[in-house]
Formats: C-alpha cells, sequence, structure tokens
C-alpha cells in the first residue's frame, strides 16, 4: 500500500501552481489555455459523484508542471475527438439543460524523461479552451485512435 500521508501538502501545492498558472499561450493552438476550476476538479474527481483514487490523484498532481511545459513548448496536438454532451445554462433566467459541441486535443510527448498525454478542451464555438486532464501516456495505440475509411468498391487484393 502507497504511503498516502503528504497528499493534503500535495493537492495544496498542486492547486497553487494551478492557479499562478492563470493561462498560457500555446503555439499548438494559437490560442491562450485556461487553467479553470474545472480542469482542476477533474484531476480529483472522475464525475460528479465519484472521486478518482488518491494515488492516480498524486501522480497527476505531480505531472501538472511537465503539462504546463509541454503546452508552452508544444507546436501540434497528435489527437482530437468531438462529442455533444448536456450542460446547463440560463436562458430568460431559468436553468435549462442546452447541448453543446465539446471537442477535445491531446497532445502527447516524452517530456522530461515523461511519456505524458495533456488534454485540453472547448466548449461551445465560442467557448475558451481549457486544461481538462494529465495522464501519463503508458500506449496510445488504442482501438478508438484507429480511424478506418472505405472508399473503394469490391475488393483491392484480388481485383
Amino acid at each position: 500500500m502507497k504511503d498516502l500521508s503528504n497528499y493534503e501538502k500535495l493537492r495544496e501545492n498542486a492547486q497553487k501552481f494551478y492557479k499562478e498558472n492563470g493561462s498560457i499561450f500555446s503555439p499548438a493552438f494559437h490560442e491562450k489555455i485556461h487553467f479553470n476550476a474545472e480542469g482542476f476538479n477533474y484531476i480529483i474527481f472522475k464525475n460528479a459523484r465519484s472521486e478518482r483514487e488518491k494515488p492516480s490523484q498524486i501522480l497527476r498532481f505531480k505531472l501538472l508542471p511537465l503539462a504546463v511545459k509541454l503546452l508552452k513548448l508544444s507546436t501540434t496536438y497528435q489527437e482530437f475527438e468531438e462529442s455533444i454532451g448536456e450542460f446547463e445554462v440560463k436562458s430568460f433566467k431559468k436553468k435549462v439543460k442546452k447541448a453543446k459541441l465539446i471537442k477535445y486535443w491531446g497532445v502527447i510527448a516524452i517530456i522530461d524523461g515523461r511519456k505524458i498525454k495533456v488534454i485540453t478542451r472547448k466548449i461551445g464555438d465560442n467557448g475558451a479552451m481549457h486544461f481538462w486532464s494529465v495522464v501519463p501516456a503508458w500506449t496510445t495505440n488504442k482501438y478508438r485512435d484507429i480511424r478506418l475509411f472505405n472508399t473503394m468498391k469490391g475488393d483491392p487484393e484480388s481485383d
């Protein structure tokens, strides 16, 4: 079992570091990436109801400085994904759930001897790009990363 006695100190230091960065310019996206509360909360929680395991949180806290460094240095991203999610928005002084397009970008690199993936996110077309997560990228060749398109008719191997 891992020693979690320094968890609170690591969390405080990570939160302080996170707030100090505020926003940074990314050459890969040609815009500022904001470090808002949503991103920090996502490091701690999987979703609204479940907290990540402490060792996973500690690892992400320790990877934050590398994530900032990677976003400042990287000139390209390696992954992109779009989905639609529901968000509460105010409409005529009432809270209404509205579907919005969510765009995710993944920047993967080996930096200071660690292979990491930094995920940034943008909600809607007018939303600001913000930090979403950092994970150790042990493997990157997952099936979901492969897009296969078939535009040929027939079988090219036997024709």
